[in-house]
């Protein structure tokens, strides 16, 4: 046989032997992308969304699980071709890179994580008045790493979704109703019962503050100088504006029907006993 023979022969050998690499590349390549576009993302999809997610978490599990069923596409299909030891040490490479960003992004990926359980669980929603660590205000957004909320002094905090996942966050328009508290302060020679009284029907005598459950007076203090009488009272459908302005009419009412009533309501003083001797000094004359 000739030597033009044999190489002919080498080269047919080797053409085929790179079409049939590419082949199985393709056909795992294929198998696994068909697999993951035709059966995994859309199962992920139906439970995510019978579950209850929001959409932005839905949407990102979606991106996510795309990009694995590429990289495993691609992956499969190499390991079919026959280069396992290629991905072999391709996947060492990418673990240590992988070690190392989680390393320097992990406050950015515990907020990351902290806004998908936020978005799944719900404590509070866009349009919701929170209180958090001593602040307080309106959501205007929820993003997956942070929350933009509008403080009632119409100013813009970026909230990160790590601080309100794992510090308390008090919703106080989470349920149809919320109750409201006052303390109203009166003297010691005022008669508790008519005060008492007073504050039950000024709260009776508001359109919105609720007949059931209603409202309530306690005697919780006996200060210096007054007796505090504690009104509990209850609103429907509460929102901070009506928190704030309910509570002023009801306030402003109940101390006008005291001052006709002659009932005082008793700041605190102070009044100093006893003598102040004045020594005053003469200059000797010279």
């Amino acid at each position: 046989m000739y030597p033009l023979q044999l190489d002919a022969i080498t080269n047919a050998v080797d053409v085929a032997a790179i079409a049939t690499t590419a082949l199985r590349f393709v056909a795992g390549f294929l198998a696994v992308l068909l697999l993951g576009k035709l059966a995994l993302v859309p199962g992920f999809r139906r439970v995510a969304r019978s579950r209850g997610f929001d959409e932005a978490v839905v949407s990102l599990g979606t991106n996510v699980l795309n990009a694995v069923v590429w990289v495993a596409a691609i992956a499969i299909g190499f390991a079919v071709a026959g280069y396992g030891s290629f991905l072999s040490a391709f996947a060492v490479f990418g673990g240590a890179i992988a070690l190392a960003v989680g390393f320097a992004a992990q406050d950015l990926l515990g907020n990351f994580v902290a806004g998908v359980f936020i978005l799944k669980d719900k404590p509070f929603e866009v349009g919701d008045w929170i209180e958090w660590n001593g602040n307080a205000g309106r959501v205007e957004e929820i993003d997956l790493r942070v929350s933009r909320v509008r403080t009632f002094d119409n100013e813009l905090v970026t909230v990160p979704n790590g601080d309100l996942a794992n510090n308390a966050v008090t919703n106080p328009v989470a349920y149809d109703t919320l109750r409201q508290k006052f303390v109203f302060g009166i003297g010691y020679d005022d008669d508790i019962e008519t005060a008492t009284d007073i504050i039950v029907e000024r709260a009776e005598a508001h359109e919105e503050i609720l007949d059931d459950p209603g409202v309530s007076v306690r005697l919780v203090e006996l200060g210096d100088s007054a007796v505090g009488l504690q009104s509990r009272w209850w609103i429907a459908d509460p929102d901070r504006g009506d928190f704030v302005r309910v509570r002023s009419e009801y306030v402003t009412a109940v101390k006008e029907a005291f001052d006709a009533a002659g009932i005082d309501m008793p700041y605190v003083h102070r009044q100093l006993t006893g003598s102040v001797e004045v020594i005053e000094e003469v200059a000797a004359d010279e």
